[in-house]
């Protein structure tokens, strides 16, 4: 079937539930989730939580409130840090969370070799809590797995775990992308989540389901994010049709995910050949464009994209299940459009990186017209 999604390369959170995902919700359990008394909820956040080799799930309506919950739970009295890469989601995507929920230092690592982080990495940026009162802390590692795309070597997560547990560090993952570095790799989501303490797993990006995150993790800390969750208005009370199209989606789409990493890498390979720089390498299901060596123009890259159908969004481009081979073709002809553009007429940007170029204000379908605007009496 054609997706609606089908042209949608701006994010894999562009995924639309199936017509199975729908209909599935009309059996749903109706219990209060609040409660602990939705019974589809409750199957989801164990299930996931046995994949993941965890004692126990929690489901959050995203996977910025489930990172940000689980690294507040992980820290108790400031001053306190976070270590984390620079190009981390809960450092430079999640809305300044760490500073407002957690209100924790950051220490934003670039990575030496300009891949991963590594475990020299994470020791020439740790602060020890040894009783020096200028600097704040180092108490929890947060790394990311897929970040940019690429796959966390598992050797090298291991050495970073050891440490960490010896030095009484506590160690999340954002493992919002984790089931494609899972599925690529072809090992079991539990080889990767033994090594950590917390791990956010979402369920709304490749896998396609409409809402939500589980993290995982020990009962007890799992008990305590539930306290966060709610005090940041995650709490839900009939979740029961969110959890049965989650639980669909894992269960149906799973084995999709490698075949998004081959028409990512086919891509990034012809991107190759026609001189169009990368980033870094393509493992998964992205594709990152170098905005150092490649200067395409937004309005222009946007303009070829609509030419040809697509959407795009900056120089990450992403590939999901519902994509299809006319968009993938009418997306190469949009990129070769714009590309050879820039090297007549390069466009270079000063500023900080953006990954999500979109104005997210009150568009006009928001706003309610002076027209339309009554004066309300209190009778």
């Amino acid at each position: 079937m054609t997706f609606e999604s089908h042209n949608e390369f701006r994010s894999d959170t562009f995924t639309v539930p199936t017509p199975e995902m729908l209909a599935s919700a009309v059996n749903c359990s109706v219990g209060d989730s609040i409660y602990k008394e939705d019974r589809d909820t409750l199957e989801l956040e164990s299930y996931i939580a046995k994949l993941a080799g965890k004692e126990a799930g929690l489901f959050c309506c995203s996977g910025t409130m489930s990172n940000q919950i689980a690294l507040r739970t992980h820290l108790y009295q400031p001053p306190y840090r976070i270590l984390c890469d620079y190009r981390s989601h809960v450092y430079t995507h999640e809305a300044g969370g760490l500073a407002t929920l957690s209100q924790a230092m950051v220490t934003p690592v670039i990575p030496s070799n300009g891949i991963y982080l590594t475990l020299d990495d994470i020791i020439d940026n740790f602060i020890p809590d040894d009783g020096d009162v200028h600097m704040a802390p180092t108490k929890v590692v947060s790394l990311e797995n897929t970040l940019s795309g690429t796959i966390f070597p598992l050797d090298e997560v291991a050495k970073i775990s050891r440490w960490c547990r010896q030095h009484g560090i506590r160690l999340h993952c954002d493992g919002a992308r984790l089931w494609n570095a899972a599925a690529e790799v072809g090992i079991p989501i539990s080889e990767y989540c033994k090594y950590f303490d917390s791990v956010s797993l979402c369920l709304s990006k490749s896998l396609g389901a409409p809402i939500g995150s589980v993290l995982v993790g020990p009962h007890d800390y799992i008990e305590k994010a539930n306290h966060f969750k709610k005090q940041n208005g995650g709490g839900i009370r009939q979740s029961g049709m969110l959890a049965r199209m989650a639980m669909m989606a894992l269960k149906t789409n799973y084995s999709k995910l490698t075949q998004t990493h081959k028409w990512a890498k086919e891509f990034g390979k012809w991107c190759e050949k026609q001189g169009i720089a990368l980033e870094v390498p393509v493992q998964t299901n992205f594709v990152f464009l170098d905005p150092k060596k490649v200067h395409l123009n937004p309005a222009v890259w946007q303009e070829a994209a609509k030419k040809h159908n697509v959407k795009v969004m900056g120089y990450r481009i992403a590939f999901h299940y519902q994509n299809d081979a006319t968009s993938i073709e009418n997306l190469k002809k949009a990129l070769l459009e714009a590309y050879k553009d820039s090297l007549v007429n390069p466009y270079v940007f000063r500023g900080a990186p953006k990954l999500y170029r979109v104005n997210s204000n009150s568009s006009e379908l928001t706003m309610v017209a002076d027209h339309e605007k009554q004066s309300t009496k209190v009778i």
